[in-house]
């Protein structure tokens, strides 16, 4: 689509009027956050509740699930250029959870993250980076530069940066390092959200992926 069309069509996307040109598509890359691990109804995931929000807020898009359960950074880097397809016009960043699990190095998942965006650059993709935050258990000094890369690394690459996954439990009452707040708005597992969870959480970021469309018609 030439530019002067994709600018028309945000244009009309981000200001609630009709469309009739093809949608935005975002791919959303991740782990199982954003594949929607746990829970019984599809529908219920990250992906499907995050596109049913911005079509509520008016904007013609499709957001895909490159969402795999388990994957590190590492993994999504490799799976990237396979889930980056020719229709694509943004991507969404998701990873790092599973590093900070496994107390992986933070050094290997910033290359990885790195990596992830110097591709998207490369191809021209306008990039929502979602940060995670470490707990305390692998020491202060492991947390601080696991915390900081995201930021780090939105600014050097001009990424968007949504500071932190879990906002929306954040701002729903949860708070940091009181397992128990959190609760209410997770799976059993005590780390995946459940499908009122997953509606806090996309409350939280879709503003930021608002900001995104708005990326795209630049």
């Amino acid at each position: 689509m030439v530019s002067w069309v994709r600018n028309a069509v945000l244009a009309t996307i981000l200001t609630g009027g009709a469309v009739y040109a093809e949608p935005v598509t975002i791919v959303a890359l991740g782990d199982s956050l954003t594949a929607g691990y746990g829970l019984e109804n599809q529908a219920d995931g990250l992906v499907p509740q995050l596109e049913a929000w911005l079509k509520a807020k008016g904007a013609d898009v499709v957001v895909q699930n490159a969402g795999v359960s388990g994957d590190t950074s590492a993994g999504g880097l490799a799976r990237l250029d396979w889930a980056l397809g020719p229709e694509v016009d943004a991507l969404i960043v998701t990873l790092g959870g599973n590093d900070m699990l496994r107390g992986l190095d933070p050094a290997g998942t910033r290359a990885s993250l790195e990596g992830i965006l110097q591709k998207a650059a490369a191809k021209g993709l306008p990039v929502l980076l979602v940060g995670m935050q470490a707990p305390g258990n692998f020491g202060p000094e492991y947390k601080a530069t696991f915390d900081a890369m995201y930021p780090e690394l939105a600014a050097k690459y001009g990424a968007l940066l949504a500071g932190s996954f879990f906002e929306g439990l954040v701002a729903a009452g949860a708070t940091a390092g009181d397992p128990a707040s959190f609760a209410p708005f997770m799976q059993a597992d005590g780390i995946h959200p459940n499908p009122e969870g997953v509606k806090l959480i996309v409350e939280g970021l879709g503003p930021k992926v608002l900001e995104l469309l708005g990326k795209v018609a630049g």
